[in-house]
């Protein structure tokens, strides 16, 4: 199947073996790069073992069945291609990028990757050491702090309430052979996505990959399903005295995930939309209302994650312990005014114009098309979800937009953290 979007053309196929394959050719650059996606992440992580798809990311380059960790490095570095993996919550991700004569090598590599890693113990050691240390050092920055706080309090018992680098507790505690499960579970043919982008011809692309993977056959048995508790709405407060330089104040809200259904997307793009309104570089509202005007924010913005599940809908500030108070109410108010307030044509069309401007230019690299069009199939939404966004957002009318507001922006979860941190509203 091939699609055509704002003029470039997309061949998707699937191999026989279940293994969902996207090419973008883009002559413009000798380079090729490539995003191979596992339906996997935190959110398919039990509790107990939060952190698992992080360490299993961190490890998977560190040895195969025919390479040791040097020589997976070596390969790469000779030849000045990166190979990366990361995981997050709703998808495991193998990143490569090279020249176009080296790229059926690292592909080769990439395939044994993700076939046979071995996971080896003194490596697995070392990197849940470094995951340590990094959840440890989190811990010191208040930012992260609330964030956590907000996210647990939003999601209960959902996996996105945990952290993906997990717990001291639930990391310490994984094992080699949890690893070798996990990849033994998800790392399968019929559960990835293959997104190509760069100089190559389509066919070709095709071809290596089939080359390379066409014989991995999928188990027998079906994908584990997943029965994760319900997103449900009530509004909490969090609040914890530390003593940092500043306050910091969030206020969340839960938001549509993505989605095909026609009501929903619309939402969803008009809050994309008022997302960009709010919190996007130094003209959105926020930033010129509560840092220009008023002085209150070291620092002040928005944020709205694409998520396979309900997402959040985040307004957030940096502020003088003194201020926080005023701060969470001028935060308070700039939300609820997008309920109260239409916005005039002007304002909507800036943040529109802002937001696909944006939208376009990231879209320009091949590593930005591999994984663009690759996040969307893995999402479930296809390729021509491109398309189709931009026009949705294009489409938002500023009543949509307040509706969507309305809808959206009811009580929210506050998360609090700062010197000798009280209820301000008390």
């Amino acid at each position: 199947m091939t699609s055509t979007l704002a003029q470039r053309t997309i061949h998707r196929t699937v191999l026989n073996n279940g293994i969902v394959v996207l090419v973008v050719e883009n002559p413009s650059a000798d380079i090729i790069a490539a995003r191979v996606f596992v339906r996997a992440g935190s959110r398919w992580e039990a509790a107990q073992q939060s952190g698992l798809s992080h360490l299993v990311a961190s490890v998977i380059t560190k040895g195969s069945q025919q390479f040791s960790s040097l020589e997976i490095a070596e390969q790469v570095e000779t030849i000045g291609a990166s190979l990366n993996t990361d995981s997050t919550s709703d998808y495991f991700l193998l990143s490569l990028k090279t020249v176009s004569s080296d790229f059926a090598a690292m592909l080769t590599l990439a395939g044994e990757l993700l076939r046979s890693p071995t996971f080896p113990l003194e490596e697995v050691e070392l990197e849940r050491r470094l995951t340590l240390q990094a959840i440890r050092s989190q811990q010191e920055q208040p930012f992260t702090i609330a964030m956590d706080q907000l996210r647990q309090a939003m999601y209960g018992q959902h996996p996105y309430a945990r952290s993906g680098l997990g717990t001291e507790e639930t990391v310490a505690k994984l094992t080699q052979q949890d690893l070798q499960h996990y990849h033994q579970t998800y790392f399968r043919p019929d559960n990835l996505v293959i997104s190509i982008a760069g100089r190559v011809v389509p066919e070709s692309a095709i071809a290596l990959v089939e080359s390379v993977l066409g014989d991995w056959q999928a188990p027998s048995v079906p994908l584990p399903t997943l029965n994760l508790p319900p997103i449900v709405s009530a509004p909490t407060q969090v609040i914890t005295p530390q003593e940092t330089q500043q306050s910091i104040v969030m206020l969340g809200y839960l938001a549509p995930a993505v989605s095909l259904d026609a009501t929903i997307a619309s939402d969803y793009a008009a809050l994309k939309v008022l997302n960009t309104y709010l919190g996007n570089g130094l003209s959105s509202r926020l930033f010129v209302e509560l840092r220009e005007k008023r002085g209150l924010a070291y620092e002040v913005s928005a944020f709205y994650p694409t998520r396979l599940d309900t997402s959040q809908f985040v307004v957030y500030m940096g502020t003088a312990p003194e201020n926080t108070a005023i701060a969470q109410a001028g935060l308070q108010t700039e939300v609820d005014r997008l309920r109260t307030t239409t916005l005039t044509e002007e304002e909507l069309q800036s943040a529109k114009n802002k937001m696909l401007g944006q939208y376009t230019l990231g879209k320009q690299t091949n590593s930005q098309l591999a994984q663009i069009f690759g996040w969307y199939e893995t999402l479930g939404l296809g390729i021509e979800f491109d398309t189709r966004f931009q026009e949705e957002v294009a489409a938002v009318t500023p009543k949509a937009a307040q509706l969507a507001a309305d809808r959206c922006f009811l009580e929210p979860y506050l998360s609090l953290l700062g010197p000798a941190a009280v209820n301000p509203a008390e």
